[in-house]
């Protein structure tokens, strides 16, 4: 969930063992900055998706800011809802696309420098601002320890076993993990398109082979249950540098049938009175392919169209977002819903406005002001 729709442009052939595509509507190259703008419209939309879960379509925490369960304020929408979650399946997708193309051409130092300097600063203001509020008198919700807050500024507190202080964190965990293995195997030896169709071949197989095997180790390291939405992204990216190929869209194609098997195992269940809600299996499928088919379409050119500036400025607030939403969220829902009665069917669009203004605030005050030392520092004489 945490990649950049900021589209670096590549040297024609450098690295790729076969002469790139001129510029051309749904090349690197289109867009003042070489920016799919379209690209970072779909990164916010994933990302209200997933708010849209956390707000109404389940239950647990949140309750507490709505004081009743959603599903007794959103009687007809927390059903709806609760597909939202899958924006982040949806996020991995864009994230193989954008980490293929951030580091192909790039050394393994810059690319290191770009992913630190890109996830770090928003991410510990966040944890910051989370503790803080979670430490007021009135707040009903409590923070980690001491010791497990050092360890989450570290973004490792998952496998070390400590307290997470923000939910969504275990996102970005995978997404470490897929940087750690996108650096290892194409960015350090030098990323060309035999390499990478290679990569998205061996670790598709790793991904069956860990989850027939059940060996713990590779689970974690393979991660099966996400491999295949960052293989689909991958495989798109390729497609969209070097044009329609019967290869790329097959690697396209399995990620998606193995990525809806994974989807549907994690999410779906029997109808029951236990669960907050319902699921059905064929919507699980059609939201996870609709989310294909939209990258498919910037990957391919037909959202060239959608070049406005302002789907820049959705791009840009999508991560700090994702990381303050749900946390701070519970707050606010709580003051407007509880503490000023403002009805919930305007509470619930208010919260996110007022998440997406913080968003914006870390943004200008936070990443615009801090990225650009942090990777500097690690990356010295280099642009991103």
């Amino acid at each position: 969930m945490t990649s950049e729709a900021v589209l670096p442009a590549v040297p024609p052939g450098a690295r790729t063992g076969r002469p790139a595509r001129p510029a051309t509507a749904s090349s690197p190259a289109h867009g003042k900055g070489g920016r799919l703008r379209a690209l970072d419209g779909l990164r916010l939309l994933a990302a209200l998706m997933v708010a849209l879960y956390h707000y109404g379509g389940r239950g647990g925490e949140v309750q507490q800011a709505w004081g009743a369960s959603p599903r007794r304020e959103f009687p007809t929408l927390s059903g709806v809802f609760a597909y939202g979650c899958l924006g982040v399946q949806i996020f991995f997708v864009i994230s193989g696309f954008v980490i293929c193309m951030s580091g192909w051409g790039r050394p393994l130092r810059s690319f290191f420098a770009s992913r630190v300097s890109r996830l770090y600063p928003a991410y510990w203001a966040a944890i910051a601002l989370v503790t803080l509020a979670f430490a007021l008198p009135w707040v009903a919700y409590r923070t980690v320890s001491p010791s497990d807050l050092l360890v989450n500024l570290t973004m490792l507190q998952q496998p070390v076993g400590a307290q997470r202080v923000l939910g969504v964190c275990w996102t970005l965990w995978a997404e470490l993990r897929f940087y750690a293995l996108f650096a290892l195997f194409v960015v350090l030896p030098g990323a060309t398109r035999r390499r990478v169709v290679l990569f998205c071949a061996v670790w598709t197989l790793a991904t069956v082979v860990t989850t027939a095997s059940h060996v713990e180790l590779l689970r974690v390291v393979v991660m099966p249950e996400h491999s295949s939405f960052f293989i689909g992204g991958i495989g798109l990216y390729l497609i969209h540098r070097f044009g329609h190929d019967a290869l790329a869209w097959g690697i396209v194609a399995v990620s998606f049938l193995i990525g809806q098997h994974y989807a549907v195992a994690g999410l779906w269940h029997p109808p029951g009175p236990q669960y907050f809600s319902y699921r059905s299996p064929y919507v699980i499928i059609a939201v996870v392919a609709v989310g294909y088919a939209a990258v498919a379409a910037v990957a391919v050119g037909r959202l060239h169209w959608a070049n406005w500036r302002w789907l820049t400025v959705a791009g840009a607030l999508t991560y700090p977002f994702y990381l303050v939403h749900e946390h701070l969220g519970w707050v606010v829902i709580g003051g407007l819903h509880r503490g000023l009665r403002i009805p919930s069917y305007a509470a619930f669009p208010l919260t996110i406005a007022l998440m997406l203004l913080l968003a914006w605030l870390l943004h200008r005050c936070v990443e615009q002001r801090l990225t650009p030392v942090l990777r500097t520092s690690l990356a010295p004489g280099r642009g991103r």
